[in-house]
């Protein structure tokens, strides 16, 4: 039995409850990572408090949280220089006088639908530029900004781990792979990856579930209740230019990002490095963007610099946020709260149970911490064993996984994919998550009906 038992949950269950009673999210994971280290310490003040301190300066020494948090801020950067520079005003008039595809709500939603479905090369980038397309037709057609998110949202994370070309691939890849080489399967890693991706059931019913939504405007829940609310800052007199100042910049983004991973991995896509490679994208579309926009004749380089500044300090409470996002899973991770929930798991289970199993204990420990990648982390290694020790499917149970990491990752306040997505749509970060819920659980159930019926044909 792990060491903590049910304590090791705590400090996940604070963050969630205070969250969505103070609405103060800054407050929630910090107390919440403040518990985790007196349970930690055995509740010793000077130890525990020591611990809290020691946790974020080591965080702050470690080059991919560095790299994460400086993606945001550049990310902060990046969008408040496409807006300053007319480039989405010319895009959102393309698409509603050149081309007439944007003409209400619904089509302006299923353009940030498409949007987040074609960038799927990292779902910060997907949720980010989504976003700030829809907040362009927010006001025109008085869009919700809780729908915008939900939009975001259920496209990022899932497109991303369905066309895995990206870090999410490389992480799963290379999970599986450990398995292979330890002797625990015997398959081709990139094959088993493929066929397990296949059964990535939460994913493809999101992203229905989302069409639908858009579509015909089903409201579940706290959705119901949920308007158009006028933005904290309002820019008036918008300049409008040629929608390239944003189109070349986003193509930018995506082509650096196979680019930086294909170099972090020494050649290979799959290999490479998730949080180098958005890093050194972002700094990379930066600082094209530089003689683009000022040669151009678009903007000064003072403008350049004064839009530059004023978007990363905009981005501020969002990477603060990241970072006690991050101090949060640090801590869980040390209570093992991820191999706790896991344990529950019994090989007496029916093999045709396993996957839909896997999948629930998957999405606790992902809502829990807040993170799928470190949920895959925990649960693949567990997954496999116990699929072939049970003779479930081995593919069946990975595809498991990456939908509870999935399904989790969207339902939780304390997700670095919900903080950012409702950023991105200019929305509350509880109101996201109050009115995302309904569609997540309806998608989960949707998934956990499929798992055991596929479980069956099998």
């Amino acid at each position: 039995m792990v060491e903590f038992g049910f304590t090791s949950l705590l400090p996940s269950l604070l963050a969630i409850i205070l969250a969505l009673k103070s609405k103060n999210v800054y407050i929630s994971l910090f107390f919440a990572t403040v518990l985790a280290y007196f349970i930690l310490n055995d509740f010793a003040f000077a130890s525990s408090l020591m611990g809290v301190v020691e946790l974020f300066v080591s965080l702050l020494s470690e080059a991919w949280v560095l790299k994460t948090l400086a993606f945001a801020l550049l990310a902060g950067s990046i969008i408040a220089l496409i807006e300053a520079s007319g480039g989405i005003e010319g895009f959102v008039e393309f698409m509603q006088k050149r081309v007439a595809l944007v003409k209400d709500e619904r089509s302006a939603l299923l353009l940030s639908y498409f949007l987040g479905v074609l960038i799927f090369v990292e779902s910060s980038i997907t949720a980010l530029v989504s976003g700030a397309v829809g907040r362009s037709f927010a006001p025109r057609y008085k869009i919700a900004q809780a729908k915008l998110a939900l939009v975001c949202d259920s496209t990022s994370a899932s497109i991303s781990s369905i066309i895995a070309i990206n870090g999410w691939g490389a992480l799963l890849l290379g999970l599986i792979a450990s398995q292979v080489e330890q002797g625990v399967v015997e398959a081709n890693p990139i094959e088993l990856l493929i066929e397990g991706i296949l059964f990535n059931f939460y994913s493809f019913s999101a992203l229905v579930v989302t069409m639908l939504f858009i579509l015909y405007d089903f409201r579940l829940g706290a959705m119901k209740h949920a308007t158009y609310k006028e933005p904290t800052v309002i820019r008036h007199n918008l300049k409008k230019a040629s929608l390239w100042f944003m189109v070349l910049p986003i193509l930018v983004m995506v082509a650096s990002v196979f680019v930086y991973l294909y170099i972090t991995g020494d050649g290979d896509i799959l290999s490479g490095s998730g949080s180098s490679a958005i890093f050194y994208t972002m700094a990379t579309t930066l600082a094209l963007m530089l003689p683009f926009y000022t040669l151009s004749g678009n903007m000064s380089f003072g403008k350049f610099a004064r839009s530059a500044r004023d978007g990363f300090v905009a981005f501020v409470p969002i990477t603060t946020i990241l970072l006690l996002a991050f101090a949060i899973g640090e801590a869980t991770h040390k209570l093992e709260a991820g191999v706790y929930l896991a344990s529950l798991i019994t090989d007496s289970i029916d093999p045709i149970f396993i996957a839909a199993l896997i999948f629930l204990i998957s999405s606790v420990i992902s809502f829990a911490t807040g993170t799928s990648w470190g949920t895959f982390s925990i649960m693949m290694p567990i997954a496999i064993p116990l699929a072939i020790s049970t003779d479930a499917s081995v593919a069946l149970a990975i595809g498991a996984v990456i939908s509870g990491g999935v399904f989790g990752d969207h339902c939780s306040p304390i997700s670095d994919t919900t903080i950012i997505s409702s950023m991105a749509a200019d929305c509350e970060i509880i109101e996201h998550v109050q009115t995302q819920l309904p569609y997540a659980l309806l998608s989960g159930g949707i998934a956990l009906l499929l798992f055991i019926v596929v479980a069956l044909l099998l």
